[in-house]
């Protein structure tokens, strides 16, 4: 169903009035926006020389040992040259187990030296291209995959309705206590890996479903690292006051943090619409939950858990929603669903109403802890309207996306020089990227993942393979 048929701000507005997205606004002037946009950022220690970030977009395109390919460096090569002053590199594992898919990105010991040639020149091109990068951040995402890596489950706590979603065994052991604490110093490893690479930035990933985002939703389980708040809150805190009691001001520390869990969603056969799977209630798993209502959030609990990380070190806080393997609507409104995937279960304005909500209550509850919201993609040529009123009623310290970044790597020069973006090449979320994430029919067992329809230098053919692939039933024709 097309829900953007919007031409002018006017429609728009009107649309979010009617919807009952109270949280979604727009500013006109294209000289206001553009001087928001330009507004440097205090981040810990370091300045940040404008408003504008490209999200953590994964290109699953690393080789067999995770190390960055050709694919990857150009991404990163479009991304220097677009003008955000905070790009966030993407997830990368801190051991092979934790991988989400056979291509992701690690980092060890064997590979460094080639994540400290990709940062450099990913810094020599926006120098090149802006004058300077003391005035740029680059977090690097530190990530393991828990329940979703790649090839084994490793599961941080039992959901049964996660369970089914993902063909998770309800007796499958969960990871130990004593595993947990080993893994946090693989963390901390690979933090110092990333110094010695470069970075002075790492983010403890604690979103999507991942391991660290799983735990903080572990009221089930039992033990050191389950149950009450503090016991679920402690990986986070651990890596994060390893990393500091290990490289103390070296490193700048930052999270994305998953802020609303919400339930598992299934296609309804009837309608092909998202439907919530039956659930609980009081619901007693998920972390931003409702348990009265798991459809809503409570950001009680959150919100106590960004106090503590705020006294542990985060200084970046970037905020996400929901969990991509089964309720990807809160994640990324999108206006077409990845192939077999369910509808829209709400109109789109409503879930970017309930990201700009969300990120603003807890920007203003932190409101000296810069944050980054998300939602902005689905607002196509409209983005940088809102992403400026979020900014001048101080509901976000940052505006960023990052489906529309690969579709349009450049979009912060376009927003910060014209306080506009082009209609023609805005991403029009029609999960082409979602739909190669989710081809695993290649010989290295993930097909890497960008933007076909307005990046069809880098990806046109690769979506051409996917598809004779899926349909052939075969990986012998030349697959990138």
């Amino acid at each position: 169903m097309k829900h953007f048929h919007y031409r002018t701000l006017d429609d728009i507005r009107r649309a979010a009035a009617e919807a009952g997205a109270s949280h979604v606004g727009f500013l006109e002037s294209p000289a206001e926006i553009r001087t928001l946009l330009a507004q440097p950022v205090r981040v810990g220690g370091a300045m940040v020389g404008n408003s504008v970030a490209i999200h953590p977009m994964e290109g699953c395109d690393g080789d067999a040992g995770g190390t960055p390919s050709e694919l990857t460096w150009r991404r990163y090569e479009r991304f220097a040259r677009g003008g955000a002053k905070l790009i966030w590199f993407e997830a990368t594992a801190v051991r092979r187990e934790g991988r989400a898919n056979p291509r992701q990105l690690w980092i060890h010991p064997g590979n460094v030296g080639e994540f400290a040639r990709l940062l450099e020149m990913t810094r020599r091109t926006h120098r090149e291209t802006w004058g300077g990068d003391g005035d740029l951040l680059i977090p690097i995402q530190l990530t393991h995959s828990g329940r979703y890596s790649w090839p084994d489950r490793i599961v941080a706590s039992h959901n049964p309705l996660a369970d089914r979603t993902t063909g998770t065994p309800p007796g499958q052991p969960v990871i130990t206590d004593d595993e947990l604490e080993r893994l946090e110093d693989q963390f901390v490893a690979a933090a110092g890996l990333a110094l010695d690479a470069g970075f002075t930035t790492v983010d403890v990933k604690a979103t999507h479903g991942y391991l660290a985002s799983e735990l903080l939703g572990a009221k089930t389980r039992t033990g050191r690292y389950g149950g009450a708040l503090e016991n679920r809150a402690r990986f986070p805190r651990n890596v994060v006051g390893k990393i500091r009691a290990a490289f103390g001001g070296k490193l700048l520390i930052a999270m994305r943090l998953g802020c609303y869990e919400g339930v598992p969603y299934v296609r309804d056969p009837a309608t092909g619409i998202g439907r919530p799977m039956e659930f609980p209630v009081p619901y007693p798993y998920g972390f931003g939950v409702n348990p009265h209502d798991p459809l809503r959030e409570d950001l009680a609990e959150v919100k106590e858990a960004i106090g503590w990380f705020r006294e542990d070190g985060v200084e970046l806080l970037s905020v996400s929603l929901g969990v991509p393997y089964f309720n990807p609507h809160l994640g990324r409104p999108f206006e077409t669903p990845d192939e077999g995937n369910y509808e829209q279960p709400e109109h789109p304005l409503l879930g970017v109403e309930r990201h700009f909500r969300v990120v603003g209550e807890l920007q203003a509850a932190f409101p000296g802890l810069p944050m980054l919201g998300a939602g902005y993609s689905w607002l196509q040529k409209f983005a940088p309207h809102a992403g400026a009123y979020n900014l001048k009623a101080g509901a976000a310290r940052f505006f960023g996306m990052g489906r529309n970044a690969l579709a349009y790597p450049d979009f912060p020069k376009d927003a910060l020089e014209t306080g506009a973006l082009q209609e023609k090449r805005v991403c029009k979320t029609l999960t082409y990227c979602s739909y190669l994430m989710r081809q695993k029919n290649h010989p290295l067992g993930q097909f890497p993942t960008g933007c076909p329809p307005f990046d069809k230098e880098g990806y046109g053919y690769v979506v051409k393979a996917a598809r004779e692939v899926k349909r052939s039933g075969t990986t012998e024709i030349r697959v990138p």
